[in-house]
């Protein structure tokens, strides 16, 4: 009986130890490390930072988080995370829209330099060129006639006359 009594103690607190141990390796998971691969940026964030972690978008007044796939926008008081924009800014053009690149900032609230960012990059502001890591007319989900009239616009002055003002030519390329 005594060694039963042994041998539940000793079962016990090998369960213990390793539970501890699962605790322990859980606790660490996920922990910020500079070294860390970065999230895969959106495909209409712009070219050439690949180890940013966030994005300010000066004309909504929302952050990107990279990281996380969220936005971080000011709404009902408090700083709010979704993955989507907030219903203020559903007509707006991520592809189109200027992206201010963050990138001295690592921490998890960008947003504590809000009044600094909103009067740096107002909203209209717009620095250098950016290219966007995906095209638009490949992701986008809705129409946008003002991207449609320019589109057509650089079709009619390289594809010459005859296409109606469509802008599209006579199918060669």
């Amino acid at each position: 009986m005594k060694t039963i009594k042994l041998f539940i103690i000793g079962l016990l607190f090998f369960a213990a130890s390793s539970t501890q141990a699962q605790v322990s390796v859980n606790v660490n998971i996920g922990t910020p490390n500079v070294n860390v691969n970065i999230g895969t940026p959106p495909v209409w964030g712009p070219v050439g930072y690949s180890n940013v972690e966030y994005y300010y978008l000066p004309d909504i007044e929302v952050y990107y988080d990279i990281r996380a796939s969220q936005y971080i926008y000011f709404g009902n008081g408090n700083w709010v995370r979704t993955r989507q924009l907030p219903n203020r800014c559903r007509n707006y053009n991520l592809y189109n829209g200027y992206k201010v690149v963050l990138t001295d900032y690592h921490g998890n609230r960008p947003y504590s330099y809000f009044n600094n960012h909103k009067v740096k990059y107002y909203k209209g502001y717009k620095g250098k060129y950016q290219k966007n890591r995906g095209d638009y007319n490949e992701h986008r989900d809705y129409d946008d006639h003002d991207y449609d009239d320019h589109d057509h616009d650089h079709h009619d002055k390289h594809e010459g006359k005859g296409n109606n003002g469509k802008g599209h030519g006579n199918g060669k390329h």
